[in-house]
């Protein structure tokens, strides 16, 4: 079926014609509001001050959702926004990893705004077809699909009823419709927003993002996974966003100055073919290069994060995912991207569900699907890993959750807490693949207790406590969510920066604000409180530049220049900061120094941390973790490992463990842990311009730049 083919047969809601005009400098200086409900297309401009304080990216989103939304608003309100932005420097073509947006809403999951970076072409091209940001308002009474057409310079709304829900069927006869007719390499220029059936069942719904791989000539997918951002598309009815761009590459951002650009291209390229082998083999096995490494450093979750690594880890090493992934052919993303560690495996044959018998294309898995779909519930078989990922990403559901939301009803089940009559049969012990994938499709379904495990760790942990199912407090130890947000898959245990990193986050705990571990635990650089403060500041703002300007993190540190370790900061990688720098100043004129992106994260950081204090959220008590991501919850968690933590006993407690049971040596670890937590929140809050209570002080704002009278507003009655 034809674009024209289906204006022919589906109701035209609204239309709205603009004017093009190019970009400049990396901005199109307007945004696009739409609401769906009312079918209004409108657009706003983007002030000086929404540039010069929020940049663009995550910044963007969160100035433009706060304004949006009231402080009661609920992630099912029509009042409720996604936003799409990727920053100034989204879009270019020269430079590894810069074509990365981010999506922001009120996550069903947490309450509280949930930001979601992701690859894929639809932010370059939201750029292309003219918007600096995409916000989508307003609740559907009907299946709708929206489209953007650079050519014809619309941006129209239709009746949808009748396309498919799954992600990878959608995007295909998305990609089919909207290029042009016979023109095989229009697809290329097409890009689709989906989520899926299990993004209309529960609560962890997410948003792929899709790209037409031209070496392969398939359809290929990237997700904006954390928060249930796709639940909020389909509680809006939208079956898909789709951009048709008239071209991509050259200087369609209008840079400054391209030659900048380019020189720090060529280098990084030439970093990428000489050191990628050496390092971290991202062309080969992508982020799975790193199974092997948490497994031998006692940091790959296994059986809910009870342990860091497992016997048979090795039938899930980097060299395993390779032998499937599909080899030399350009993996990247975005246009241009070297490092190329979207990885995918071909021709794969389906055995479960509804595509049984199937082959088709899986993009992945990267290294948290890895362990979220395999050791996490004590699963150590790709096959099951790689279908999984499958059913995930054309569900809609994001595989970090999923397989946290898995460990916890395997470790609930093993416990008592879960029974085969709870559960509607399903026997959910650790290393049950069978019963595992059958869950899965059950939240595709919406049925039986595909309904509960779709509704998150913190809401199951409620669920089974009310029913008397087991004790709340073991249940709240073992259930790995902060702020309602499942954790990413890295064991924090010995780590006080990591467990800092994950939940001292604004979002919940994501690994992509501060990870910190190999710092803190291998190389021991962050020794004390004060380093450990400093590390969890510079780190997570540094972080969160990338969500602003439009860039993918992994360029940054994934493979470093052969003298690294020589500079005076290696963590940081000075040379790839200085790259960063350079690029931003050559796309927008711009004459920032390094100091100034940690300048310009702050002030998104800091108001993101209001948003959230704004909405009853974002204090002390919400940066509480669980206690498995602090320490040994269970008996035999702690005599799995009794030499390190009777060691630790001795050395730094100075707690004689000889003689002591084991729940003696527990209950003195736990102490001693906690407070060592408490001691840290207080030193990074000091660190970060915050009362103790996790409160932007009000001279820090003023020292930023951000004394804005709506958030002082905010903050002056906790000061």
């Amino acid at each position: 079926m034809t674009f024209d083919d289906f204006k022919k047969t589906h109701k035209l809601l609204a239309q709205y014609k603009y004017n093009w005009a190019p970009i400049d400098k990396g901005y199109n200086n307007r945004t696009v509001h739409i609401n769906v409900g009312e079918c209004t297309i409108t657009e706003k401009p983007v002030t000086p001050q929404m540039k010069e304080k929020f940049i663009g990216g995550k910044g963007f989103d969160l100035r433009l959702l706060w304004d949006a939304t009231k402080p009661d608003t609920k992630w099912n309100d029509p009042e409720n926004e996604i936003v799409i932005s990727g920053g100034p420097c989204c879009g270019i073509t020269q430079y590894s990893g810069s074509g990365k947006s981010i999506c922001c809403a009120i996550s069903p999951q947490t309450d509280i705004v949930v930001d979601s970076n992701v690859g894929g072409f639809f932010g370059p091209f939201m750029k292309f077809c003219g918007f600096d940001a995409l916000e989508i308002q307003g609740k559907s009474n009907q299946e709708i699909l929206v489209v953007f057409e650079e050519e014809r310079e619309v941006i129209e709304i239709y009746e949808a009823a009748d396309l498919p829900s799954d992600s990878h069927v959608l995007a295909e006869e998305l990609h089919d419709m909207m290029a042009i007719p016979g023109n095989e390499k229009d697809k290329y220029n097409v890009s689709v927003v989906s989520a899926g059936t299990a993004a209309e069942h529960s609560l962890i719904g997410m948003l792929n993002f899709s790209f037409y791989d031209i070496k392969r000539k398939k359809v290929r997918l990237k997700q904006a996974g954390r928060g249930g951002i796709g639940t909020v598309l389909r509680d809006k009815k939208i079956k898909a966003l789709v951009a048709h761009v008239k071209t991509i590459g050259g200087n369609r951002n209008n840079v400054v100055n391209m030659e900048a650009i380019q020189e720090r291209g060529r280098t990084f390229n030439k970093e990428m073919r000489e050191l990628d082998d050496k390092q971290c083999e991202m062309k080969k096995k992508g982020t799975a290069h790193l199974t092997n490494v948490m497994n031998d450093y006692d940091l790959l979750p296994v059986n809910n994060f009870k342990y860091g690594s497992h016997k048979d880890s090795d039938k899930i090493t980097g060299d395993v995912w390779m032998s499937y992934f599909t080899q030399n052919v350009p993996d990247g993303c975005w246009v241009g991207c070297n490092m190329a560690c979207a990885k995918g495996v071909d021709n794969y044959l389906l055995r479960s569900g509804p595509y049984a018998g199937s082959h088709v294309i899986v993009d992945g898995p990267e290294y948290e699907t890895t362990s979220s779909l395999g050791s996490i519930a004590g699963i150590f078989n790709p096959d099951f890993t790689i279908e999984a990922n499958f059913y995930c990403d054309t569900y809609g559901i994001c595989t970090i959750s999923w397989g946290t939301i898995l460990g916890f009803v395997m470790e609930c089940y093993e416990n008592g807490i879960l029974n085969e009559e709870r559960t509607g049969g399903l026997k959910l012990n650790f290393g049950n693949a069978d019963a595992a994938m059958e869950l899965l499709h059950l939240v595709s379904k919406g049925e039986g207790f595909g309904l509960i495990a779709g509704q998150g760790v913190r809401k199951m942990k409620e669920l089974f406590a009310k029913n008397g199912w087991g004790d709340p407090g073991f249940m709240q130890d073992i259930g790995m969510e902060n702020k309602g947000l499942e954790y990413s898959q890295y064991v924090s245990k010995e780590s006080l920066a990591q467990q800092g990193g994950y939940a001292m986050t604004n979002k919940g705990p994501q690994h992509d604000e501060a990870w910190l571990i190999f710092m803190d635990m291998v190389n021991n650089q962050i020794p004390t409180f004060e380093k450990k403060a400093e590390a969890l500041h510079y780190f997570p703002m540094f972080r969160t530049w990338f969500g602003l300007a439009g860039f993918c993190k992994l360029p940054w540190n994934d493979v470093e220049p052969e003298d690294n370790a020589q500079s005076a900061e290696p963590a940081k990688v000075p040379q790839h900061v200085d790259n960063y720098v350079t690029i931003f100043n050559a796309v927008t004129g711009s004459n920032i120094d390094k100091h100034e992106i940690i300048s310009m994260s702050e002030r998104v950081y800091n108001f993101q941390r209001i948003f959230n204090i704004r909405r009853g959220y974002g204090l002390r008590k919400h940066d509480a973790q669980p206690y498995r991501a602090c320490g040994p919850v269970t008996k035999e968690e702690y005599e799995s490992r009794a030499e390190r933590y009777d060691k630790q006993l001795l050395e730094q407690v100075n707690f004689d463990p000889a003689g002591k049971t084991t729940e003696e040596k527990m209950k003195v670890l736990r102490a001693y842990r906690e407070n060592r937590y408490e001691q840290l929140l207080d030193a990074v809050y000091e660190r970060r311009g915050w009362t103790k209570n996790g409160v932007p002080k009000i001279e820090h704002l003023k020292k930023l730049g951000m004394d804005l009278p709506e958030l002082l507003e905010v903050v002056a009655p906790l000061q």
